[in-house]
């Protein structure tokens, strides 16, 4: 039941990979428990430096000797609109004084974070580490080709058909299909994001028809009923995020932990509050506030680094209410467990299925 070509593919048990969620939840704890439990660990590599990401492959081959990979956001050039840097500072110095937050903020420049995303790169390819996916883009023909030349397999992140073709003729090995559903930041880099809002049984079949290379749906699922009908809608593997998020082993701050684990689905929102780009998240009093705001942010990464030091004075108050609370739209699924226990918990949820159906 579990064996296809992406298993093969990736040399994995079961098609279940680990979302790598930037920011902290995926430590190295979490990623070798994934890993260890058959599936594919993965690290969230977006906001580290090159000597933090060889630190934690170093880390976990320590915890594993079983394959895992790293996530790469691909930098993409943005304006820096002065006027709506003003307005969203002006907005936002109220909330950094009511938590004591200086304004040391450095804005990014697209040339800084290219220059990271390639020393990241080198990183890979020096510590032979055996997969590296991608979010917000597609990276060089130059950049592949290297990659390429080091047995590295490549997966792309896609939210609509015509993406997850743009990622197999590069030469992506396999596309994650990213349904509406899924938490965190839209892997949306081509066409309007706001547009690009597919659920996952929608894109599934339509991507499967267009493509050859093994999909892995994304979104929403949580449980073995989940994986399964990925599965009969095409895709050879899924991809979960929310689901282990929550897990003991996680490094995601335990009240945002909670506050999923307390929430219900109409609580789950889109918004560019926090970083500018849409993303799926918990809605609390900064998404409100900002949402009349919307359309006027500063581009990514710049709003995201103009609210860093808020989420985390947020966290460092016990309050959720100003922190990034990404989460997919299936929370009331979301059970406080192992990942260990997680892994057997929706395994023998499928093969039950499976026997049943």
């Amino acid at each position: 039941m579990w064996e296809n070509n992406l298993t093969s593919l990736l040399k994995i048990k079961y098609p279940i990979i680990q979302a790598p969620m930037a920011g902290g939840p995926t430590t190295s704890s979490l990623v070798a428990a994934v890993s260890n439990a058959g599936g594919l660990g993965m690290i969230g590599a977006g906001y580290m430096t090159p000597i933090q990401l060889r630190q934690q492959i170093r880390e976990l081959r320590l915890l594993t000797d079983k394959p895992f990979g790293v996530n790469l956001f691909v930098p993409t050039r943005y304006n820096v609109e002065w006027e709506k840097l003003q307005r969203i500072k002006e907005f936002l110095q109220p909330i950094k004084e009511r938590f004591l937050v200086e304004d040391t903020s450095i804005l990014p420049t697209f040339e800084q974070d290219y220059s990271n995303y390639l020393a990241q790169l080198t990183i890979v390819i020096e510590e032979k580490v055996p997969i590296c996916s991608f979010t917000f883009g597609i990276p060089s023909a130059h950049e592949i080709a290297r990659l390429k030349e080091h047995s590295t397999i490549l997966i792309g992140t896609a939210t609509t058909v015509q993406e997850a073709v743009h990622h197999e003729n590069s030469g992506m090995d396999a596309v994650v299909v990213q349904g509406s559903e899924a938490g965190g930041h839209r892997g949306t880099f081509k066409g309007n994001e706001n547009q690009n809002l597919i659920g996952l049984m929608s894109l599934i079949p339509q991507v499967t028809d267009y493509i050859n290379v093994p999909v892995i749906a994304a979104g929403g699922i949580m449980d073995g009923r989940g994986i399964m009908a990925a599965k009969c809608l095409g895709a050879l593997g899924v991809q979960m995020g929310t689901a282990f998020l929550v897990c003991e082993e996680s490094g995601a701050n335990n009240l945002h932990k909670e506050a999923i684990l307390q929430a219900s689905e109409e609580q789950v929102v889109l918004t560019k509050a926090f970083s500018g780009k849409l993303a799926r998240g918990l809605k609390n009093q900064f998404t409100e506030q900002l949402e009349p705001y919307e359309d006027n942010l500063p581009a990514y990464p710049l709003q995201n680094e103009l609210t860093k030091g808020i989420r985390k004075a947020s966290a460092v108050d016990g309050t959720t209410e100003y922190m990034s609370l990404w989460a997919g739209q299936s929370p009331r699924l979301a059970k406080k467990l192992t990942v260990h226990d997680l892994m057997n918990k929706i395994i023998m949820e499928a093969e039950r299925l499976r026997l049943n159906h």
